[in-house]
């Protein structure tokens, strides 16, 4: 059986080329937005850009109806990682943003999206950014 499509069974996400992301999903793209990265998981798909985090669910048998989710990238406020460990265990990273529409709001409301990823795949990079991208919310929204 293909990696890949091994890895989509299990809820891996796959590494796929800015390419190939461009070609199936450019049209959701704001102008003058571009990729960063991109994974996919069997027929979803979630693309790092340097405006937003996509989430493209693919749904029903065919998988011609989808449903697409935008975070913007200001909202991102934490980071958690899990690495895999020994075993069938996988890497994970969590995000969790601000859905409250004033990022200064009183009370703010926030949701969480995991991301697991294949044993093999190195996610320190990515969380590497995000923690980066979180931190930097944090201080412009704080105004520290």
């Amino acid at each position: 059986m293909n990696k890949d499509v091994m890895n989509g069974l299990l809820g891996n996400l796959n590494e796929v080329s800015i390419d190939q992301l461009a070609k199936e999903f450019g049209e959701y793209l704001m102008e003058n937005e571009s990729i960063t990265i991109g994974y996919k998981l069997v027929r979803d798909v979630f693309i790092f850009t340097d405006k937003h985090l996509l989430f493209f669910d693919k749904q029903g048998a065919t998988g011609t109806k989808m449903r697409v989710k935008s975070i913007n990238l200001e909202s991102v406020i934490s980071v958690t990682a899990e690495t895999a460990g020994f075993g069938m265990d996988d890497s994970e990273i969590s995000i969790t943003y601000i859905t409250t529409l004033n990022l200064r709001a009183n009370n703010i409301s926030t949701e969480s999206i995991k991301l697991e990823f294949p044993k093999k795949y190195s996610i320190q990079p990515l969380y590497k950014t995000l923690q980066q991208l979180a931190y930097d919310n944090f201080v412009s929204i704080n105004k520290l």
